[in-house]
């Protein structure tokens, strides 16, 4: 949703919309992808959050009118990354953050 980079959805974490008040709503986590809704998908990094929310991507992706309140998802980025996937795998780096993978030579 916020680099808009294609990875396994094993990778990403799931987020859901939640009505709080007739025009608010708030982007919760959801780790487990068990959340009823329409979910969208964001990398489990700050840099990732941060592009999204410059975009405003979260009502888009969510198909939510109104204002969409991520303060508890800005907690959860950090926390996820530093836990590891739902299924207990390794997270990946952002595509952004890696090095070249190119294998051009500087000879």
């Amino acid at each position: 949703m916020g680099c808009r980079k294609r990875a396994p959805a094993s990778e990403l974490l799931r987020i859901v919309a939640s009505r709080v008040a007739p025009d608010r709503y708030l982007a919760v986590p959801d780790p487990r992808r068990i959340r009823p809704g329409r979910g969208a998908h964001l990398h489990r990094d700050q840099a990732c959050l941060a592009l999204a929310q410059r975009r405003n991507a979260f009502g888009r992706a969510l198909r939510v009118t109104g204002v969409v309140d991520i303060g508890e998802l800005a907690e959860a980025v950090p926390m996820a990354a530093e836990t590891g996937t739902a299924r207990g795998g390794s997270v990946q780096p952002h595509p952004d953050s890696q090095g070249r993978t190119t294998g051009m030579s500087t000879r």
